[in-house]
């Protein structure tokens, strides 16, 4: 048997599978293509002001990101107001935002979603007054700085202001940050100031520690926090500040908004599960007052709670999150949904091979049947010799072209079949032809 003819079951074998493997890959492009694109590499945050806590978690943020192959591109702003202007924007190319408790009501949209919770801002309220305050309702016809246009800040003291009957008609109400504040007090041209910030912030441990500025005592906090749930009250107690000065003098009771982390709808979920991985590692360990693992959290939020967010806070990290760097884990689950429809596909065609592959083996004998079988019905037609050594010449062809065929070993006993079949029409000529020799020499 020669090298060719030996090669030939492999090469139908693979004439076999080409089609198969063809199909495979087609429906792997397709499932490919249909399946949930992979996340983005590269995504930009809404900040703050440099000089603020949210500029600062940020960079935190792109560091720890960068460590799973994300590019965070932190975008400097004016506060939470615009933050939320430019994710609704849809050219504005921000992906993510930290912003301020209380500040959805500047806007309506449906394509912004909270991640979590982070920590609490207290809405610290200092004023210059020689008898306490502990009402909002008491800075009525005061100068007060409620802080930048475009901060978080503004919107919630406005709010809060509003609310207890004081508006631009019956207070003056100036557009000062913390530090511009700090410098107006000094100079004895404000009464009020809306601050809110971390009690660590430089410019808040400065009020406390400012001549003739006190603190405002919430008392009626149980009552903002109803009316608000993204309002928490918090306790600053006697000395937390500082001890040597017993700052502040007595216990103070603040309220409080959060920080929130918020993204566009469209944001791939696996970014979303990253995201709270990253915002974990930064704020579990809690501070004044967090406690250790409160954030983040889905409470607190102004804006509708993600569905992969709400997934994480009741069953933690996706299980290849838990072992796997995030582009590998990533992988790993579109190629897992991928391989649902494959499966099926799959399944089925190796059923079909094994039938496949033996019909093909046996049409390179059985096609062999069809010309042994002719010669035959020749010999029927007509007996003279001269048809019979024609017919006994055809059968030595047939031979020839059958010792060519090759086929596995599981298809010999086909084939020696063949082999005999041929033997025995051969047998039958020679018969019929020593009758008709018989018959011319008598």
């Amino acid at each position: 048997m020669s090298q060719n003819a030996a090669g030939q079951p492999s090469r139908e074998l693979l004439k076999t599978l080409t089609p198969v493997v063809l199909l495979v890959l087609a429906a792997f492009v397709v499932a490919f293509l249909i399946a949930d694109p992979a996340p983005p590499k590269r995504i930009s945050i809404g900040s703050g002001a440099t000089d603020g806590a949210y500029f600062l978690f940020a960079q935190k943020y792109r560091e720890l990101l960068a460590r799973q192959r994300i590019t965070l591109d932190v975008r400097e702003t004016a506060g939470s107001t615009e933050n939320i202007e430019l994710l609704v924007a849809p050219t504005a190319g921000v992906d993510i935002a930290l912003v301020q408790g209380g500040t959805a009501a500047s806007t309506d949209s449906k394509d912004i979603l909270g991640v979590g919770s982070l920590f609490f801002e207290p809405i610290w309220v200092f004023y210059r007054n020689p008898t306490p305050i502990d009402r909002l309702s008491l800075l009525q016809n005061m100068t007060i700085a409620v802080g930048p246009i475009g901060s978080g800040t503004r919107a919630v003291a406005r709010q809060l202001l509003q609310e207890n009957g004081i508006t631009e008609a019956s207070a003056r109400l100036l557009p000062l940050d913390a530090g511009q504040a700090l410098r107006a007090f000094s100079e004895q041209r404000l009464d009020a100031a809306f601050v809110i910030a971390s009690a660590e912030a430089p410019v808040v441990q400065e009020l406390l520690r400012a001549p003739g500025v006190r603190l405002m005592d919430f008392s009626r906090a149980e009552a903002y926090i109803r009316n608000h749930r993204y309002l928490s009250d918090v306790t600053l107690p006697e000395g937390a500040i500082d001890l040597i000065s017993n700052t502040p003098a007595q216990t103070v009771r603040l309220l409080a908004v959060t920080a929130n982390l918020v993204v566009r709808r469209e944001l791939h979920p696996a970014l979303v599960d990253l995201l709270l991985q990253t915002a974990t590692e930064v704020h579990s360990n809690g501070g004044l007052f967090e406690e250790p693992s409160q954030f983040p959290s889905p409470r607190y939020l102004d804006f509708p709670l993600h569905p992969d967010a709400r997934r994480y806070y009741k069953s933690g990290p996706p299980f290849l999150q838990r072992y796997l760097p995030f582009w590998a884990a990533t992988l790993l689950d579109r190629l897992k949904v991928m391989l649902l429809p494959l499966i099926a596909l799959v399944l089925p065609l190796l059923k079909i091979m094994p039938p496949t592959y033996r019909w093909r083996m046996r049409s390179r004998i059985y096609r062999w049947y069809r010309e042994i079988q002719a010669v035959e019905m020749q010999l029927e037609q007509s007996g003279e010799m001269e048809n019979v050594n024609r017919q006994l010449a055809e059968l030595d062809r047939i031979e020839r072209d059958v010792t060519k065929v090759s086929v596995p070993l599981s298809f010999h006993d086909e084939l020696y079949d063949l082999r005999m079949h041929l033997g025995l029409v051969r047998d039958r000529l020679r018969q019929v032809q020593a009758e008709r020799s018989q018959q011319a020499g008598a």
